[in-house]
């Protein structure tokens, strides 16, 4: 009954992760860019709101933790962690969440600049780059249907590439158009290298991996990322702006 239970939770909390992944993907750049088309020009701002939600993360961590102290009671066992991970683990969620800041940045400029059509079929060329790091860092195996994937949407980013002019927003120049193509372009490169680098990252753990742990490692990827892009808007005087304007 246990395992089942345990099978049931793993699925359940699957299919909840995966549906708030495909609605933040889905709804983000259209948010992201109504906040451009309607006057809003802090970059930087954009890029903090897209990990400024990791508190939400810690309220999890504190269900998760008084459950497993509630488990630990039923079994006699009065030692619960109160954080799983260890300091080599921090570190380097420390310097994965900073690189996410950068990546932020990019993404957010490039949206500023491109319609959300383009930005996204710009950004689905991570998965070449992906695939290349994933490749190098976690040594992943090619097959013929992820060869298939990644030359199709390299060759529509190239597609775009060359007509750079025809879906361009109103007033705005080819310089900035290029310049949020080609931030665009390497938002997805620097999250092509993240998504490696994480697994990586849990290959070279030395510690089990529980769902706990990943919440962890993305609480602390999160909160740096932000403060990454804090510091860019104190130094751009972004909280010197009245926000309504």
């Amino acid at each position: 009954m246990t395992t089942e239970v345990s099978l049931f939770a793993r699925r359940t909390l699957l299919i909840i992760n995966c549906l708030l992944l495909s609605i933040g993907t889905c709804g983000a750049p259209l948010i992201m860019r109504l906040y451009f088309i309607h006057g809003g020009n802090r970059v930087w701002l954009s890029s903090v709101l897209q990990t400024a939600g990791f508190p939400f993360i810690i309220v999890v961590l504190i269900v998760l933790y008084f459950c497993r102290s509630a488990a630990a009671k039923n079994q006699n066992n009065k030692t619960t962690k109160l954080f799983y991970m260890r300091p080599r683990l921090f570190l380097a969620a420390v310097f994965i969440g900073l690189i996410t800041g950068l990546d932020n940045y990019l993404y957010a400029y490039g949206v500023a600049r491109l319609p959300v059509s383009t930005s996204s079929l710009i950004i689905a060329s991570q998965l070449a780059f992906t695939a290349f790091f994933a490749y190098l860092l976690v040594k992943l195996k090619f097959t013929p249907y992820s060869v298939n994937a990644v030359v199709l949407l390299t060759v529509g980013a190239g597609g775009l590439a060359l007509h750079t002019s025809s879906d361009r927003p109103e007033g705005e120049s080819k310089k900035e158009y290029t310049m949020g193509f080609v931030m665009t372009l390497m938002a997805a490169l620097v999250y092509g290298f993240l998504l490696p680098l994480i697994e990586l990252t849990y290959n070279k753990a030395k510690q089990e991996v529980t769902y706990t742990l990943v919440l962890e490692i993305q609480m602390v990827m999160s909160l740096f990322a932000t403060m990454f892009c804090v510091v860019g808007m104190i130094v751009n005087n972004d909280f010197k702006v009245q926000f309504y304007k």
